[in-house]
């Protein structure tokens, strides 16, 4: 007699999680916002197209209408787009959930970073990581929105610290207060700094437009 087969045994809570895949296909949520309102790393929501928002700049002319030029990628293909609206006029921004990864390295397919939460990998194409990539440091835990799948967008952290490797020397007489000169940082950016700051001396500076901030006090 052959004996019956035998019934399967549900599987562990450690193999279910082993097959859990990490959320790729976050809850997209439309909101009204005006153009002049939207930023950089933004989504848009164009004719049901989503866009990501490359640059956005706001022109007030002495006379004429005030307006906002907005640069976008499609997302769905990768296409170039350029918008000019009243800075008034209506948008429909795309708010998609993000997900914390932390940068391990650069290759000739992309940036590489990795989920903080469930350690899977992604890889970010240069496009998306655009002038961010001077700042970028091993480790740096950036913030990364993912749409079916794919990055479209990523924000860094607003400051970062980085070493002066080039500088003029202190001169004397020329230490008064606001008084700046220039500089090189070790990720290649020139910046200016205090007449006091001299080479070899770690600073704070703005991700965004790359000014000193402070003295870091490591």
């Amino acid at each position: 007699m052959v004996p019956p087969n035998p019934r399967p045994r549900a599987p562990s809570e450690r193999a279910r999680q082993s097959r859990r895949k990490p959320v790729l296909h976050p809850r997209t949520v439309i909101v009204k916002v005006i153009a002049s309102q939207l930023r950089k790393g933004n989504i848009v929501d164009i004719d049901g197209k989503l866009y990501v928002v490359l640059s956005a700049e706001n022109f007030h002319p002495g006379k004429g209408t005030p307006t906002t030029q907005v640069d976008m990628r499609r997302i769905s293909d990768g296409v170039k787009t350029q918008q000019r609206y009243k800075t008034t006029d209506p948008v429909e921004r795309a708010h998609v959930e993000d997900h914390d990864f932390s940068y391990l390295y650069k290759d000739a397919d992309g940036f590489h970073f990795m989920n903080q939460e469930t350690y899977d990998q992604v890889q970010v194409p240069a496009d998306v990581v655009g002038d961010y990539e001077k700042y970028l440091q091993e480790g740096m835990v950036v913030s990364l929105a993912i749409h079916e799948g794919l990055p479209v967008s990523m924000e860094i952290p607003q400051k970062v610290t980085l070493e002066v490797v080039e500088t003029e020397p202190v001169v004397k007489g020329q230490t008064a207060s606001g008084s700046f000169k220039p500089a090189t940082l070790s990720n290649g950016v020139r910046t200016g700094v205090p007449t006091h700051i001299t080479t070899g001396t770690r600073i704070v500076v703005n991700t965004a437009d790359g000014t000193y901030v402070e003295r870091a006090k490591d």
